[in-house]
């Protein structure tokens, strides 16, 4: 098997800066590049990553150029209640709460209920 030395998740955007205030303001990111076409964003510890992307920019290919479809992104918080209104707890075990980003994205918020027995 391959060894994995790092995992980005890149969005493509059609609006850079509102990506960039929505995920650093909700996550808490700090921004690592700034540009016209593409935004780095690593948490505080330097562990995550997520790239913001201009959703036309000539290094995306043109077949992804299209709003997201067919998945979502999963934040696994300490506790989902400091960082978004009234998420609900599920019958696996986690609050959760699903938000759209501004460019359409799901983004799935969770954190593990404390004590919980499946």
């Amino acid at each position: 098997m391959k060894v994995i030395n790092r995992l980005m998740i890149n969005i493509c955007s059609d609006n850079l800066q509102n990506s960039k205030n929505f995920y650093t303001k909700l996550f808490n990111f700090r921004v690592d590049y700034d540009s016209d076409w593409f935004i780095h964003l690593v948490s505080k510890d330097g562990q995550l990553e997520l790239g913001i992307i201009d959703r036309v920019n000539q290094i995306v290919p043109e077949e992804y150029q299209n709003l997201p479809t067919g998945f979502y992104t999963t934040f696994v918080v300490d506790n989902a209640d400091e960082v978004v209104e009234i998420p609900t707890d599920t019958i696996y075990g986690q609050r959760r709460l699903l938000l759209k980003d501004p460019n359409g994205s799901l983004v799935d918020v969770s954190s593990p209920i404390p004590n919980f027995v499946f």
